[in-house]
């Protein structure tokens, strides 16, 4: 028993024979889950797509880290909160676009370890969802970077791939210097990383599927990488948003309440709690009422709600998204889960 990740003690005897299948079961009955964004771009309030909009320059974005404190971002609390609200998981940032990380990784200086914070906030939530029995799902932008020299740029990959600086980003290498397998090998080691420094694994919730849908999707060799993740946690579940190879084991589009899954395997609609994915400014949050209907629009297809929270720049949640979190967790408790299963 020993061995069994923590989030998936309920399913004792379906890992024992076999691990991916217990995750996907745990999956399917886990139904809710918490997402945050939280990075950067969260000082600024203005949206994580903050500087592919407002075409910050990728030096004056990356000044940003000597602001960064994260001193209210409390992982014990944030779990506390995923239980009162009845999920049973949490997926988080751990690297955007900004191509900003925030746990500790040897590929990069750009994490929240070389700024004021100072801090593994992955790992810190890893031990909090651990001591709770929350699965931990890692959001990793896979696809889209607006920093790392060697990331996909828009001469072949649609034009959106970075921001359209004038003039163009000397730190951007382009042909015939530009050399993908140089990032590849980036992206590879730092999802080792989060494989094998921070316990079990729920999930690894990929991301930037737009790029390479619009580019040379064969080049990323994406079932290589699923392959590998599958080899370093047997129980690790991968998706890649409405699906790249349609080998993933469930499919998250983002807002994708018209897509149709081509079979049966787990689904997983996300949304805001309010008006951005990073916190955006100024923008209202949803009330009680209206987390219910999206939980009952998803339960009455079965699948699962991911809510998105966008914590402040001190990492905090905004008081009011909490109360409505425990709000309707304490409705879940008394009423459970709307809709089938």
């Amino acid at each position: 028993m020993s061995d069994i990740p923590n989030y998936l003690r309920d399913f004792a005897g379906d890992y024992a024979a076999d691990p991916r299948a217990a995750a996907l079961s745990w999956f399917r009955a886990a139904r809710y889950g918490l997402f945050l964004h939280f990075g950067l771009y969260s000082l600024l309030g203005r949206h994580e797509w903050v500087q592919y909009r407002e075409k910050i320059r990728v030096a004056e974005y990356a000044q940003l880290a000597g602001s960064f404190t994260a001193h209210r971002f409390n992982a014990d609390a944030i779990a506390d909160l995923a239980v009162d609200a009845g999920m049973k998981y949490i997926t988080i940032t751990t690297r955007h676009h900004d191509s900003f990380c925030l746990f500790e990784t040897k590929q990069t200086t750009f994490n929240v370890m070389h700024t004021p914070c100072g801090r593994d906030l992955i790992g810190e939530l890893a031990g909090a969802c651990d001591r709770r029995g929350l699965g931990l799902c890692l959001y990793y932008s896979q696809g889209r970077d607006w920093r790392h020299p060697h990331a996909p740029n828009n001469d072949r990959y649609g034009g959106a791939a970075r921001p359209e600086y004038d003039p163009p980003e000397p730190t951007y290498a382009v042909d015939p210097a530009h050399d993908l397998s140089i990032y590849l090998d980036f992206m590879t080691a730092q999802i080792t990383e989060l494989l094998t420094h921070y316990g079990p694994i729920a999930s690894i919730w990929l991301d930037g599927i737009g790029v390479l849908k619009q580019g040379d999707a064969a080049a990323f060799d994406c079932q290589t990488l699923y392959d590998h993740i599958h080899s370093l946690q047997p129980q690790v579940l991968v998706s890649y948003k409405d699906g790249l190879t349609r080998t993933e084991d469930y499919f998250a589009p983002e807002l994708g309440w018209d897509f149709e899954p081509p079979d049966d395997r787990p689904y997983e609609i996300c949304g805001c709690l309010s008006g951005g994915w990073g916190y955006t400014a100024g923008t209202a949050h949803k009330s009680a009422d209206e987390v219910w209907a999206l939980l009952e629009q998803t339960g009455s297809r079965g699948w699962n709600l991911l809510l998105n929270t966008g914590p402040l720049p001190d990492g905090s949640i905004a008081e009011g998204e909490a109360e409505v979190l425990r709000e309707v967790g304490a409705r879940l408790r008394r009423e459970g889960f709307p809709g089938r299963r």
